[in-house]
């Protein structure tokens, strides 16, 4: 979602949505329709940053704009149906009042074509048409990033003869708003956190033949007495003195053993072996370069301690292993990256192992490039404990796979996903880097129950407008900011932030944040979304300094489907079970109730109650503002917040404790 660079108001919108809001266009707007706005400065949804920055230049998807009633802001939509089932969202008329104005693009005096993957390509730039005015082709061989997209024409002739060329079916205006269309939004991301779960289990299930290979080599001082031990028939394996001549020897899919001691080399894995320690010998690199590069699929590597890695953090000129594509729109920020030095480096290494392994680096611990289904399982990398000198625990570049029960302590970043699209982190603890789990054009992750404490800046950073990201039943503590959330289409639950400066900046739209815990922030949420299009319901928020703060935008109402979030300070016996009076955090009152004496009887006075009653009917009327209708008596997670030191401090309707010390 883009901001816009200066604001479309509309003249005497919030007067002409209280009158009525039924159907699409009701209502006795100005006869004078607003003109269509430069798309650039509306409020765009429906295409990531990713997606964007990887068109060919000469595509020209379909898009839409429109004004609303309650809504400052134009909104601009990548793709018809992206509006059209925006339109069908719960509360979306409540939110946004109805659209005064519809415009589409008009691809009729263009030589419009289809490229390989579907997307519309075009002469020229396409001027915008009302879309009561237009036609449109459905379900035609045309496609955008997101799937399926229609295509508008001004003229119905020239829309037929697309459907001509292309397929599918021509209608009108009021005819595609009957139409479904398949999008997959965050309920979706919702319904599929325990398949996900499942089917990183069963990636991490497909690497563990990596351990039972059979021992074809023995390194070191003590592997005559390694050989007897482990082959009734010892000479079938191979004794060598360096690790490197027994990667060297070994045949395809076995395993070389190495014992006890500590090698000074650095490794070239260019086969598929296990290279496992028997006990926990240590590979040590001489400064400069990675320990152990990795250039072949199906490798293991585990039970070993690794040191001596070079100071490199970033700023490579060329990668180990098959070359990256010259074509490709990132393929300087791949190479200045994922050629740096780590103790295991590898690249298009897909199925790649790395379990029970110690790595101590000054700049990175573990980089992935292009290696899908790899599974990091039990690892510790102790990074740079000055971070402005290290880079990462772990880097992950179109590298999808599973990073679980690792512990990585001090660095930038500690786990950093690139354009790895349903990788999942999950069980892992971060200490003390500067950022915990970091994603960049990163689609369709799940993160879930991760400790991260006394990182310094951002625990969960999720950057540059991803989609459908889960971040569920994580716990951080303790630092400048507990997660940012950014994108779209993400669901955020059961998570506990306690004891940080902000403990969520809520920065992604048309997302499910629920059953989640705020104790002891100085802010509990700041929401920074401009589209009043989230789901937040069912979190508790105890011991904040404030409860939640908001940016520019209209009134976001934080109730949905009848229930509402638990404030501490926010309700009282006067108020009844369940309560009868709305709560606004944001409120200059309301948001000193849980902390300043007299708040509460200053609250409920009666022209402040009729005030809030009304502002918190109708979206337009109070902006940078959040609103809950119908705040609960008692905590919503008391599990959840009894993990924290704030449990205490949670009363019920009549004033009673909720959770007993």
């Amino acid at each position: 979602m883009s901001r816009p660079s200066r604001e479309i108001v509309l003249a005497a919108i919030v007067l002409v949505g209280t009158v009525g809001l039924g159907g699409l266009f009701v209502g006795d707007a100005d006869p004078a329709p607003p003109e269509p706005a430069p798309f650039d400065e509306t409020v765009s949804v429906g295409l990531t940053l990713e997606n964007e920055q990887r068109l060919d230049e000469n595509v020209t998807l379909p898009r839409a704009q429109a004004f609303y009633s309650q809504y400052q802001y134009v909104v601009g939509y990548y793709g018809v149906e992206t509006f059209v089932e925006a339109q069908r969202q719960d509360g979306h008329e409540q939110r946004f009042g109805y659209p005064l104005a519809v415009y589409v693009t008009d691809y009729g005096d263009a030589a419009v074509e289809l490229n390989e993957e579907g997307y519309p390509v075009t002469d020229r730039q396409l001027p915008w048409i009302d879309a009561t005015d237009a036609w449109f082709v459905v379900g035609s061989e045309a496609r955008a990033p997101s799937g399926e997209t229609v295509v508008s024409f001004a003229d119905r002739a020239d829309a037929a003869a697309f459907a001509t060329a292309h397929g599918g079916e021509v209608y009108s205006w009021d005819e595609t708003l009957e139409q479904s269309f398949d999008t997959d939004d965050v309920t979706g991301v919702r319904d599929r956190v325990s398949e996900q779960d499942r089917r990183a289990d069963a990636t991490v299930e497909s690497t563990q033949a990596r351990t039972d290979r059979p021992v074809s080599t023995v390194v070191g001082a003590d592997a005559d007495v390694v050989r007897e031990r482990i082959d009734t028939a010892p000479e079938n394996i191979t004794v060598v003195d360096t690790v490197q001549a027994g990667i060297d020897e070994a045949p395809a899919n076995t395993t070389v053993l190495v014992s006890e001691g500590t090698y000074e080399e650095t490794l070239e894995i260019d086969r598929p072996i296990t290279l496992a320690g028997d006990g926990t010998p240590t590979i040590s690199g001489d400064g400069n370069g990675s320990v152990v590069t990795v250039t072949e699929p199906r490798v293991g590597i585990r039970d070993l301690e690794i040191t001596g890695v070079g100071p490199l953090t970033s700023g490579a000129e060329d990668v180990p292993g098959q070359a990256i594509d010259d074509d490709a729109w990132d393929e300087k920020f791949l190479t200045y990256y994922t050629g740096a030095d780590a103790g295991i480096s590898a690249h298009v290494a897909a199925g790649l192992s790395v379990e029970n392994v110690t790595i101590e680096t000054p700049s990175n611990g573990i980089i992935l490039r292009e290696s899908p289904e790899t599974v990091v399982r039990n690892a510790t990398v102790r990074g740079n404990e000055r971070w402005e000198d290290g880079f990462a625990g772990i880097m992950a570049f179109r590298s999808p796979g599973v990073i679980e029960e690792t512990t990585i302590v001090d660095g930038r970043d500690a786990i950093y996903a690139y354009r790895s699209e349903g990788i999942v982190i999950r069980e892992n603890t971060i200490d003390e880097s500067l950022l915990g789990i970091h994603l960049m054009h990163t689609d369709g992750t799940l993160l879930t129950d991760n400790r991260l404490n006394g990182v310094i800046d951002t625990g969960i950073y999720v950057m540059t407008g991803p989609e459908r990201n889960a971040v569920v039943g994580n716990e951080i503590r303790g630092s400048q900011v507990g997660a940012y959330i950014g994108g779209s289409d993400t669901y955020v639950a059961e998570n506990v932030l306690e004891a940080n400066d902000v403990g969520l900046e809520l920065a992604a739209s048309g997302s499910i944040y629920e059953r989640n815990v705020f104790a002891g922030n100085r802010v509990g949420v700041n929401d920074r979304v401009i589209l009043p299009t989230n789901r937040v319901v069912e979190n508790d928020f105890v011991g904040n300094d404030d409860h939640a703060t908001a940016g520019a935008g209209p009134l976001r109402v934080w109730t949905y489907d009848g229930r509402g979030n638990y404030w501490q300070g926010a309700t009282s016996i006067a108020d009844g079970d369940p309560p009868s009076r709305s709560y606004s955090p944001t409120d200059t009152v309301d948001g000193r109730m849980h902390r300043t004496d007299g708040a509460a009887t200053l609250a409920r006075a009666p022209a402040l109650d009729a005030l809030s009653g009304f502002e918190a009917s109708v979206s337009g009327m109070r902006t940078g503002s959040v609103t809950d209708t119908e705040p609960t008596c008692e905590p919503n997670n008391p599990e959840l917040l009894e993990r924290t030191e704030y449990a205490d401090r949670a009363r019920s309707c009549d004033g009673s404790l909720t959770i007993e010390p």
